[in-house]
């Protein structure tokens, strides 16, 4: 009788058995895409050109087409000599500009004839300056002095504009060139920042600072005259030398 159960019992699991369901069969292997053929006509696709997408500089660094004489385009120029700038000054001076360089054949009286504002200071003997334009000898019915050949407009180290007869400036590299005194006040702040950078030019900042005690203008002690001279001197020849000059912040 017990057997009998028993034999019962197994066939009752195997009959449970064989009604479970039968195991997933594993999915069929998924067909991979292709990859798209890559050709020499096909590059990949180029990253964004930052210098596509940053402003352009508003200050020239290439000679106008006109002319032999290595001078900025006159749009600019006329912008430049319209209002006042002596950082620019500084930073066409600098940075290896191309810039044709004229030198004072003897003490002239600025003056500008592009109608801009003129200190009416004296430039001196071998100073240099910039040439910026080249005019026929009339301008606009104002002979200029001396024979007639060519004028030319010009940018002072201070960052004043002249205009000065072919009898009063050469091209010709003076021995010792000088330079108009270059205003520390005057500067934008990145463009003194970048100055006082150079150990020479901040021991003269400080030195200034120290006789002149603040004062920009009235009267001064003679030592605040020779700290002043003395800084645009080292400011002159750190440029000279090649020390780099921030685009400064006003431009024309």
């Amino acid at each position: 009788m017990l057997r009998i159960r028993g034999l019962a019992l197994g066939s009752l699991l195997l009959a449970a058995c064989g009604g479970s369901k039968p195991p997933a069969e594993a999915p069929a292997p998924r067909a991979e895409k292709p990859a798209a053929a890559m050709s020499d006509a096909d590059p990949p696709a180029a990253e964004p050109d930052a210098k596509a997408s940053a402003p352009s500089s508003a200050l020239p660094k290439e000679c106008a087409k006109k002319g032999s004489t290595c001078v900025p385009p006159r749009k600019f120029v006329e912008k430049l000599c319209s209002g006042s700038y002596p950082s620019v000054a500084l930073y066409l001076f600098a940075n290896k500009s191309p810039w044709a360089r004229g030198y004072l054949k003897g003490r002239t009286k600025a003056w500008n004839a592009s109608g801009g504002a003129s200190d009416n200071t004296w430039l001196e003997f071998d100073e240099e300056v910039l040439v910026l334009a080249e005019r026929k000898a009339d301008l606009g019915g104002m002979q200029v002095s001396g024979g007639g050949g060519a004028s030319y407009d010009a940018l002072r180290w201070d960052g004043s504009c002249v205009t000065l007869s072919g009898d009063e400036m050469t091209l010709e590299k003076a021995p010792a060139p000088k330079s108009s005194r270059v205003e520390w006040r005057f500067l934008d702040d990145n463009v003194q920042g970048a100055l006082r950078a150079d150990p020479a030019v901040n021991d003269a900042y400080l030195a200034r600072r120290k006789e002149c005690k603040g004062a920009t203008s009235g009267e001064v002690s003679s030592k605040c005259v020779k700290a002043d001279d003395r800084l645009s001197a080292e400011i002159v020849k750190f440029v000279r030398s090649g020390g780099a000059v921030p685009e400064p912040t006003k431009v024309p």
